[in-house]
């Protein structure tokens, strides 16, 4: 994984913040995976039905944009229960728990 604790905290408190303390937060994509350079920080978000909304979206960006001074951040937003959609099903598979 190549985050710094110093993100990983900056993005779970974050995403607890914006979209509540049961929000499960994954990391997917190149920064998954150590053995890769570079590329953006792609976050999937699983959380509550009611909390997976683009109000909490926009409130998780904003606060993680402020802590972190990071532009290249890419977030999906699931809804637990929700069917899937091939994103989710990539980012289950293969993200990593924050």
């Amino acid at each position: 994984m190549r985050l710094s604790s110093d993100q990983i905290s900056a993005i779970k408190v974050a995403a607890a913040c914006a979209f509540g303390a049961d929000a499960v937060v994954r990391l997917f994509g190149s920064r998954a995976d150590d053995a890769r350079r570079g590329g953006d920080i792609d976050l999937h978000i699983e959380a509550s039905p009611e909390m997976a909304d683009v109000d909490h979206e926009v409130q998780f960006r904003t606060l993680i944009w402020k802590a972190l001074d990071e532009e290249q951040i890419d977030i999906v937003v699931h809804a637990r229960g929700a069917d899937p959609q091939w994103i989710d099903r990539a980012a289950l598979r293969d993200g990593l728990i924050l």
